[in-house]
């Protein structure tokens, strides 16, 4: 018996196998009735099969699918060779999330030809409807004779586009020639050619009229551009009767590895630029604003090459009230926007930081930083010993530099009191950290810290080329337990089970009499009032240059209940409690610090109640409390309340402000949302927002009624409309309950 040749075995494997993978994946054809699935061809069915012929026929309802094609209709036959199928009554093919309706339909399963006298079809946002469609579904191309389009999905559309031809690109775009515009029925518009993008980058005009008292009526109108993958846009034509035009453009550049970029310019020729001056909503103001008032915006982000990050902001104003005028949003967001170019480059154990910081805005008290370099050495073992080491050292070249006209901030210093100084400095630590009995842990901690300064220069210079030398020492002690019932439940706290968490803890941190003190010192970064506590540790602690010496335990205790809820593990109370006892106290401090409380509590996965306070033990009253209950027990209403208060001198002058944000949904087409800010120090109802909300099927429309007391000259009155189609939204859900300004174009 003769043996095959292996090379022979080789090539003939070779040919076989691809032939048998293809038919294995070879899609199979499946039928059954709309009722019962069945296997073979069963002599009382509705359908017959002829296997040798692969030709189907069904009546009374029948469904066939072939690979991820499902065609259901009342009567069908088909071809299993060539995959022709012809359908009749309540024809449905279903494809990629794709559905056609008619009532007679050719369809190739194989080469996705379709063929139908009239149909429907439609995959949100956009739906189709007409005669004589010819398609290619493999293509995702489809021409229709005398059909129309919409975004809205019901039988009766009220915004359509009727034409005699029609080309759709599902996903992408539509083309249509002799199109009209349909409102309600009633023809609003015409189009000889018509073609809009049906992506993400569609182009479209949007437009917020309104009246405001400090604007007079009002016009913002933005179009919205996409070039391609690398380019899209906005366009601001803006127009304020009071104010005069406003225009610019938004570019957003997408750069691949170089990483995300945007540009942002705004001019407007201002006719009541000193209306805050006139009005005295700014008394501390000095010097009118220019009535050319523009601003340029500039940000870029990218990783350009592994573990290396380049961030780019740049800001710059006219005034220090642009951003207050006409860009409400961003100026509560941050009224002193930064300018600033850093690099970040990182390994395992270490960081390498270069910041920059020049001063574009000249009526903003800053630091420049020209540059500031920083080396960071994460926390990390040496070699096989218990010992751990972390370090962080910068160098750079600063410049103290104060507002020169136009602050907005009383008391300013002035440009006479600048100075600049370089600055070298080193921080350097051991740590030993411990775990005794299996659950306590004990960190001792060593460190030292030295800092170089060169002669301070400019009109405000006063201090000598000096240095600073400072030793720390400290110890942290914490431990974790935690307790389990399996069997708690409770139908009023939505309780399934139970698992109790505590943490307490305890940091001491000593830092003895620096050599050299912070008022010898330039104050280039110094400790500002802050609402929470700030870090007792070096080097978390990084205000460098008003470090001074500390003797302080901080203690600490957190309490975490945790149940289950729809089968996901959820905190039921999340309870921090932080006090510091100064063991030997500088003077104008005590010997207790505030009492912090950070508390969030959820009693019900639709019910969350937060709290963050401050509570001055020396003197016994509260210098913060911050509450806020938020209800969201289903999509027809929400409603949130909130409380803040600061102490008069614990952050600037005090607060006393109490909010209200609630929404309901009446029904289906109509919505309300109400937002109320009242500041109780002086009786003020300080912002009140007012906005209907209209389902109009294809759009939605917003009418806001706003008014604004700032306490200092006349009110504030403004009334928007503002509307998007459905497809294509102009803000994300919910925008509104976070920067409301947007309903009112700002």
């Amino acid at each position: 018996m003769s043996k095959l040749n292996p090379i022979a075995a080789l090539i003939c494997f070779a040919a076989i196998f691809p032939l048998s993978a293809m038919a294995q994946e070879q899609p199979t054809w499946e039928a059954w009735s709309l009722n019962q699935i069945v296997s073979g061809a069963p002599t009382n069915s509705s359908f017959d099969i002829d296997y040798v012929r692969g030709i189907g026929t069904g009546t009374n309802g029948i469904g066939v699918k072939y690979g991820d094609t499902v065609l259901m209709a009342d009567s069908a036959s088909w071809n299993e060779n060539t995959g022709e199928a012809v359908t009749d009554g309540h024809v449905r093919i279903e494809m990629g999330g794709q559905i056609f309706l008619g009532e007679h339909i050719n369809y190739n399963f194989k080469t996705r030809q379709m063929r139908s006298e009239q149909f429907r079809t439609g995959k949100p946002p956009v739906f189709a409807a007409g005669g004589n469609l010819q398609g290619d579904i493999s293509n995702k191309v489809y021409t229709a004779q005398h059909a129309f389009v919409t975004t809205d999905d019901v039988t009766d559309p009220a915004f359509r586009i009727r034409a005699s031809r029609i080309r759709m690109v599902p996903g992408q775009y539509i083309e249509a020639w002799n199109a009209v515009l349909f409102a309600d029925g009633v023809p609003a518009f015409y189009f000889p050619y018509y073609k809009r993008s049906l992506g993400a980058h569609a182009n479209e005009f949007n437009f917020t009229p309104g009246y405001r008292s400090a604007y007079g009526p009002y016009l913002l109108t933005t179009y919205t551009w996409w070039l391609n993958d690398a380019l899209d846009g906005v366009v601001h034509a803006d127009y304020r009767a009071r104010r005069g035009p406003g225009v610019g453009p938004d570019l957003n550049l997408h750069l691949g590895r170089l990483g995300e970029a945007g540009f942002k310019y705004y001019y407007l020729h201002d006719q009541d630029s000193n209306l805050n001056l006139k009005t005295n909503n700014f008394p501390s103001l000095a010097g009118p604003i220019p009535e050319n008032r523009q601003r340029v915006y500039f940000g870029w982000q990218a990783t350009p090459a592994t573990n290396l990050n380049v961030k780019a902001l740049v800001n710059y104003q006219s005034d220090p009230l642009l951003l207050h005028d006409f860009f409400e949003g961003e100026y509560t967001a941050n009224p002193q926007p930064n300018t600033f170019v850093e690099a970040n480059k990182y390994w395992d154990n270490w960081s390498l930081d270069a910041l920059t910081t020049p001063r574009v805005n000249d009526f903003f008290d800053q630091v420049e930083r020209l540059p500031d370099v920083k080396l960071t050495g994460w926390r990390q073992q040496v070699f096989d010993t218990p010992v751990y080491y972390e370090s962080e050292s910068s160098a750079g070249y600063y410049r103290k530099m104060f507002a020169e006209t136009n602050s907005l901030f009383a008391g300013t210093n002035g440009p006479n009191f600048n100075y600049s100084a370089a600055r070298a400095d080193t921080f350097q630590q051991l740590l030993l950290p411990w775990t005794f009995f299996g659950w306590l842990n004990v960190t001792p901690r060593a460190g030292g810290r030295f800092t170089y300064y060169s002669e301070e220069t400019g009109p405000g210079g006063t201090n000598a080329e000096t240095y600073r030398k400072i030793f720390n020492t400290g110890m942290d002690v914490s431990f974790k337990s935690s307790r389990l019932w399996a069997g708690a439940t409770n139908s009023l706290l939505d309780l399934d089970g139970l698992r109790h968490i505590i943490e307490p803890s305890a940091s001491y941190a000593f830092v003895p009499r620096p050599s050299t003190l912070p008022p010898q010192l330039p104050q280039f970064d110094s400790a500002l009032p802050s609402p929470l506590l700030l870090p007792i540790q070096l080097p978390d602690y990084n205000d460098i240059d008003s470090i001074d010496s500390e003797n302080v335990i901080r203690f600490g205790l957190r309490n975490t209940l945790q149940t289950k809820r729809a089968g996901e593990l959820q905190n039921l109370l999340d309870w921090n409690v932080l006090l510091d006892w100064r063991l030997r106290p500088k003077t104008g401090q005590g010997t207790f610090n505030d009492l912090y409380s950070g508390l969030t509590f959820r009693p019900r996965s639709w019910l969350t109640l937060e709290s963050q306070t401050r509570y001055d033990i020396n003197s016994g009253h509260f210098n913060l409390a911050y509450h806020q209950i938020t209800f969201t027990p289903n999509e027809w209403w929400s409603w949130g309340i909130g409380h803040i208060y600061s102490r008069s001198g614990f952050v600037d002058s005090g607060d006393n402000l109490f909010s209200s944000t609630m929404f309901f949904r009446v029904n289906d087409n109509w919505g309300f949302r109400t937002q109320h800010d009242f500041n109780a120090m002086d009786g003020r109802l300080q912002d009140q927002f007012y906005t209907v909300y209209r389902d109009l099927r294809s759009w939605t429309g917003a009418l806001t009624f706003r008014v604004t007391d700032n306490g200092s000259g006349s009110e504030d009155y403004t009334i928007a409309f503002s509307f998007s189609i459905k497809a294509h939204p102009r803000h994300s859900l919910g925008s509104d309950v976070v920067t409301p300004y947007h309903l009112v174009g700002e």
